[in-house]
């Protein structure tokens, strides 16, 4: 009998072209677990993630799901995942789901967590697990301007797709800014994220925080609906999801 099975997974998305499968490309984080599931099952398994993080960004726990015909408990699901996946890939839990849940389409927030080192060390160990900025931010001013982006706003112009026809209106819930020693970590939480939203966000918010705009330009931005007015797309290194709502 097909039942529908909830996954949360963990990755490192240092060595992959991003969750969805594409046809150029067999490196997919999507595309390594339905190779998996295709083998337990002995048929085709289509896996939904909850969204598609870009290349080289990770998840602390991206939640999926599939439909699967198999004699297995879900422990022995989860064993078998973890047993043939990359080392990079991890299934920290598996359980039935009701038929008609969908990982992206019943999702209600997401937390997406950013990580930067300020201090003037190179990061050699964990280069691949924070962007190193390696200069100091103002974070009062970049705590300041973020109170200009929460809310329901039009953000196209931190969207890199620009042949986007679907609305680009999003509720930004928070954005939250904690500092561990040199580091600063931005957590933005929000109903649905555009293409490299919190990437182009944290770029331009690190410009306001090194002095390079004012906190008050944000809502020029926005108004602009325009991807040249916001600031750069920070790196994919520092990026990593961190909790899907349902």
């Amino acid at each position: 009998m097909m039942k529908n099975y909830r996954m949360v997974l963990e990755y490192d998305g240092s060595r992959y072209d991003g969750w969805q499968k594409q046809g150029n490309s067999s490196q997919t984080i999507q595309g390594k677990i339905e190779s998996v599931l295709e083998r337990m099952a002995g048929v085709p398994v289509e896996v939904h993630g909850s969204g598609r993080t870009d290349a080289g960004v990770h998840a602390l726990a991206q939640t999926a799901n599939f439909h699967a015909d198999v004699n297995m408990s879900e422990a022995e699901i989860k064993e078998y995942l973890n047993k043939y996946l990359p080392e990079d890939i991890g299934v920290k839990s598996v359980e039935q789901a009701s038929d008609r849940f969908h990982s992206r389409l019943n999702g209600t927030e997401k937390t997406y967590l950013y990580r930067i080192e300020t201090g003037e060390r190179k990061q050699v160990f964990e280069r691949k697990y924070i962007y190193g900025l390696s200069q100091p931010l103002n974070v009062k001013e970049m705590e300041r301007a973020a109170s200009f982006l929460t809310g329901e706003k039009d953000f196209k112009s931190f969207c890199s797709n620009k042949k986007m026809k679907k609305s680009s209106v999003r509720i930004l819930k928070s954005i939250e800014f904690e500092q561990e020693g040199s580091r600063l970590f931005i957590r933005y939480t929000g109903n649905g994220f555009l293409y490299n939203m919190v990437r182009i966000l944290t770029g331009t918010l690190i410009e306001v925080g090194l002095g390079q705009r004012r906190a008050e330009e944000m809502k020029e931005i926005l108004e602009a609906k325009e991807r040249s007015a916001a600031g750069f797309t920070a790196p994919p290194e520092g990026l990593f999801l961190e909790k899907v709502f349902y």
